[in-house]
């Protein structure tokens, strides 16, 4: 583990230890003291007081790069030059050249890489997928989705804007790679509207509508409302609603609720899952990629899909015109 960055201090670290496939050998910070209080708090093994320790330790055979957005690109392939496999934490990189740059380092240096959308590793979002594949709610049509937080502390890292901070980048890109994922297509065109904190300068406020060749997306997310998220998704038959798409708990079941047009939900079918923690799996999906020789869940070409589209929602947002891809 690259950093003690709260996420994986308090999601990823934890759920990574429950793992079957795989193990928190050792964590690393630009502290030592950092380093070493998180080892002792976690039970990790090992500590490190600087990245390049951790990169140079033989034993160690991939690492989670949590750290800061624009640190993702220049820490993930020092990681893979170093015979690291590599989950880099969403969203991949800041631009089109960046996530080239990282296909090219592990194509270079032969490791497996991929990206942390811990969501497509849930049971809900698999059984959801197979739902619209089936038919079930007739040819899926359109999306709509809504993720948001309040969070206006000018010191937090999501709202500084030269590391990369703001709602687009940190969730807005949830919405978008689960379009991709349940279209199973890249969309054609992108309109975005974004509103800009005045003082911080990060988008705080922003609305999206994307035409995918079979229909259409929408999705609002914001850093600065009351905190929501649900995903929708509507057939000519039916519609499937995603109960908490993204913070799925990882200690009480998760549903998802599906109807056929019946507006006052008297025939409501909720679909439930058992306890489960997305990052857990997340984890052994890509130890198993690793051990089996397999695909990575996410690859660094999904994530250079998914970057061309939040490029293009900022350029839209700023030309106030549709965008084609």
């Amino acid at each position: 583990m690259i950093s003690t960055a709260k996420i994986g201090m308090k999601q990823v670290i934890p759920a990574f230890q429950k793992s079957e496939y795989c193990e928190v050998a050792a964590i690393a910070s630009r502290s030592p003291e950092k380093a070493y209080g998180a080892a002792v708090a976690l039970g990790i093994g090992r500590a490190y007081g600087s990245y390049e320790e951790l990169l140079s330790d033989p034993e160690v055979d991939a690492i989670y790069n949590p750290l800061p957005n624009h640190l993702h690109m220049e820490w993930s392939i020092r990681a893979m030059e170093a015979g690291k496999h590599l989950l880099c934490e969403k969203p991949i990189g800041l631009n089109v050249e960046e996530v080239e740059q990282m296909i090219a380092a592990r194509d270079r240096c032969g490791v497996k890489a991929g990206e942390a959308f811990m969501v497509k590793s849930h049971p809900q979002w698999h059984d959801t997928r197979e739902r619209v594949r089936r038919g079930e709610i007739g040819p899926l049509r359109l999306i709509q989705g809504m993720f948001s937080y309040y969070n206006a502390d000018p010191e937090n890292i999501r709202n500084i804007s030269e590391f990369g901070g703001g709602g687009m980048w940190d969730i807005g890109c949830y919405c978008v790679t689960m379009s991709r994922y349940l279209f199973e297509e890249e969309p054609l065109r992108v309109a975005a509207l974004l509103e800009f904190d005045p003082d911080m300068g990060t988008d705080r406020l922003g609305s999206v509508l994307m035409e995918f060749p079979s229909g259409q997306s929408q999705f609002a997310v914001s850093t600065q409302l009351v905190p929501y998220q649900r995903m929708h998704f509507y057939g000519t038959g039916g519609h499937i609603e995603v109960e908490v798409p993204w913070n799925a708990p990882n200690d009480r079941p998760c549903r998802i609720l599906q109807d056929s047009g019946d507006i006052l939900h008297e025939k409501l079918e909720v679909h439930e899952f058992p306890v489960t923690d997305q990052y857990t799996l997340m984890g052994d999906a890509f130890s198993r990629a690793i051990i089996d020789g397999t695909e990575v869940p996410v690859t660094l070409e999904d994530g250079l899909l998914n970057t061309r589209v939040l490029k293009a929602i900022f350029e839209s947002a700023g030309r106030a015109q549709w965008v084609t891809l």
